[in-house]
């Protein structure tokens, strides 16, 4: 579902931007009214089911999102025709960033769990940057948010045992959450996240579930024991 809101419907808050609980932490928090004025095209809003494509690699980079709420994976493609997830986007995360220096998108950005996102044009970005210091500085600390998540994930996730590999993953999942139960991806797309084999990760999983460190609430929801998976993740 796409719902097509105008800056001015924006800032009157009819797509509930003034009231919406990412506010403080959305790309354009920052701005003032005048600055809003000075956007000419309108802000998409996109419900989108697992599977959707944001956008892929090698495509060119004439929007940026906003991930309102859901998960998105950003792919990589392997010579030998494999995946790799490098990331995963959730609540507030930008996507798109390289487009402000680059003409093309450096991944696949593919939906996980049913995602509501924002997008916005490259061009109106950038020049509200340069017009803007504060909204140039949120950019810069986006950016620098991708890259410290994408060394994490090197070497938090792909580095020591399947077992630590798979700790570390759901441990991931539920940080700075409330609650400490969280919803699984397929194996693949776990074992893509981790470098290891889809039967690995399953047989980790299936291990998990028996030792009780998951303990499913609902279908493909599960209640993790965080102490032991610390453990875990830690030998």
């Amino acid at each position: 579902m796409v719902k097509n809101v105008t800056l001015k419907e924006a800032w009157a808050g009819e797509a509930n931007c003034l009231t919406c609980s990412l506010r403080e932490s959305v790309l354009f928090s920052g701005l003032q009214e005048k600055d809003f004025e000075r956007i000419h095209q309108p802000i998409d809003q996109f419900v989108l089911p697992p599977g959707s494509v944001l956008y892929r690699a090698g495509s060119p980079g004439t929007h940026m999102f906003t991930v309102r709420s859901g998960v998105v994976k950003l792919v990589q493609y392997l010579p030998d025709g494999g995946q790799r997830i490098v990331r995963l986007a959730r609540s507030s995360d930008v996507l798109g960033l390289e487009a402000l220096v680059a003409e093309e998108y450096q991944h696949d950005a593919v939906v996980l769990h049913e995602t509501e996102v924002c997008r916005f044009p490259v061009k109106v970005v950038a020049r509200l940057a340069e017009e803007n210091p504060r909204l140039h500085q949120e950019l810069m600390s986006r950016w620098q948010r991708a890259l410290s998540e994408a060394d994490a994930w090197l070497t938090e996730l792909s580095t020591g045992s399947a077992r630590q590999r798979v700790s570390r993953l759901l441990l991931r999942l539920v940080r700075n959450e409330e609650s400490a139960e969280c919803e699984l991806f397929s194996r693949e797309d776990m074992g893509a996240m981790l470098g290891i084999t889809t039967e690995t990760t399953s047989r980790t999983i299936a291990e998990f579930k028996r030792q009780s460190l998951l303990v499913e609430t609902s279908p493909n929801r599960f209640l993790l024991d965080i102490r032991n998976l610390e453990r875990i993740a830690e030998d």
